[in-house]
C-alpha cells in the first residue's frame, strides 16, 4: 500500500485568519496546531475538533511559529522585528526578543533551552529561553536568512538564506561546519530528518535537495514542483518528506526512493508551510488562501 495515502484525505479546513497563513506547527502532544498569519495573529486550534482555542498577537505580519519540545512555550516571529515567547498554558507573553529587521523563522533546540531566530538582517540569533538573554549571533550569510532548524540530536543548527546557501553550525561552539552549495536561487526552508542524518532544503529554484549532514554531500534532488518550494517537513518515522509550493500543491515523497507518492490539491493559492503531527496522524498545510488544511487517512487505522 502507498504509505503516503494515509495523508491523502482532507480532514478539516481551519478558517479564521483574514490574511495569508505563513506557518503551521503542532504541539508535541499533537493536540494543538499553531498558525501564523499576515493578519498579525497566531491562532491555536484543537486538532481533534478544528475549534479555535486562542488568538495571540503581534503588531505586524507573523511569519513563523514553533512549540518548545517540553510543550511549555510557543515562539512566534514577526515583521515587527520581534520574537515573542508565550506560555502555552495561559497564553501570557513571557519574553520579547529582537532583531534589527523582519524575523522570518524560529526553532527550539531539542532540550527547549535555546531558541534560534532567523532574520532579514542576515543573522541567526540564539537566545536563552528561560532568561531571554542573547547567547550568540551567527554571521555569515550575505542575504536575509529565511529558515532555521536544530538537528534532533542537538549537534547542528541549519540556516537557509536567499543567498542560495545552506549553512550548518555546531551548536556547542557556534562554528560553521558545512556550507551547502547547489541551489540556483534563494532557499526558503530547511528541515532535518528525525535521525539527523539528512537535511532537506526547499528553494525558489523549484527543487528540494537532500544533503548528508555529516559530509555536506548532496544525496538527492527532488524535481516535480512547477514553481518555488516554500516549505519542507519530514514525517516522524522518516519515511516521507512533505513539500509545499507556490504551485498550490503539497507533495509527498518517499525518502528511500526519492519517488513522488502523492500530490495534495486542496488550496487555491500558494502553499507556504507544511508540518506533520508528532503522532503521525495528520499533515497540516497553510496557504496564501488564508486557510489551514488538515490531511489524514480515510479512517483512524494506522498502517
Amino acid at each position: 500500500m502507498n504509505y503516503a495515502k494515509r495523508f491523502s484525505i482532507l480532514q478539516k479546513t481551519l478558517k479564521g485568519h483574514s490574511g495569508p497563513v505563513y506557518s503551521v506547527a503542532f504541539s508535541p502532544d499533537s493536540r494543538l496546531l499553531a498558525s501564523a498569519s499576515k493578519d498579525m495573529t497566531v491562532r491555536l486550534w484543537y486538532t481533534a475538533t478544528g475549534m479555535l482555542q486562542q488568538t495571540l498577537g503581534h503588531s505586524d505580519d507573523v511569519y513563523s511559529v514553533a512549540f518548545s519540545p517540553d510543550s511549555r512555550l510557543l515562539a512566534s516571529a514577526s515583521k515587527d522585528m520581534t520574537v515573542r515567547l508565550w506560555d502555552t498554558a495561559t497564553g501570557m507573553l513571557q519574553q520579547t526578543l529582537g532583531h534589527s529587521d523582519d524575523v522570518y523563522s524560529v526553532a527550539f533546540s531539542p532540550d527547549s533551552r535555546l531558541l534560534a531566530s532567523a532574520s532579514m538582517d542576515k543573522t541567526v540569533r540564539l537566545w536563552d529561553t528561560a532568561t531571554g538573554i542573547l547567547q550568540q549571533t551567527l554571521v555569515g550569510h550575505s542575504d536575509e536568512v529565511s529558515s532555521v532548524a536544530f538537528s534532533p540530536d542537538s549537534r547542528l543548527l541549519a540556516s537557509a538564506s536567499m543567498d542560495k546557501i545552506v549553512r550548518l553550525w555546531d551548536t556547542a561552539t557556534s562554528i560553521l561546519q558545512q556550507t551547502l552549495v547547489g541551489h540556483s536561487d534563494g532557499v526558503w526552508s530547511v528541515a532535518f530528518s528525525p535521525d539527523s542524518r539528512l537535511l532537506a532544503s526547499a528553494s525558489r529554484d523549484k527543487t528540494i535537495r537532500l544533503w548528508d549532514t555529516a559530509t555536506g554531500i548532496l544525496q538527492q534532488t527532488l524535481v516535480g514542483h512547477s514553481d518555488g518550494v516554500w516549505s519542507v517537513a519530514f514525517s516522524p518515522d522518516s519515511r516521507l518528506l512533505a513539500s509545499a509550493s507556490k504551485d498550490n500543491t503539497v507533495r509527498l515523497w518517499d525518502i528511500a526512493t526519492s519517488i513522488l507518492q502523492q500530490s495534495l490539491k486542496g488550496h487555491s493559492s500558494s502553499v507556504l508551510s507544511v508540518a506533520f503531527s508528532p503522532d503521525s496522524r495528520l499533515l497540516a498545510s497553510a496557504s496564501t488562501d488564508k486557510i489551514v488544511q488538515l490531511w489524514g487517512a480515510a479512517t483512524s487505522t494506522l498502517y
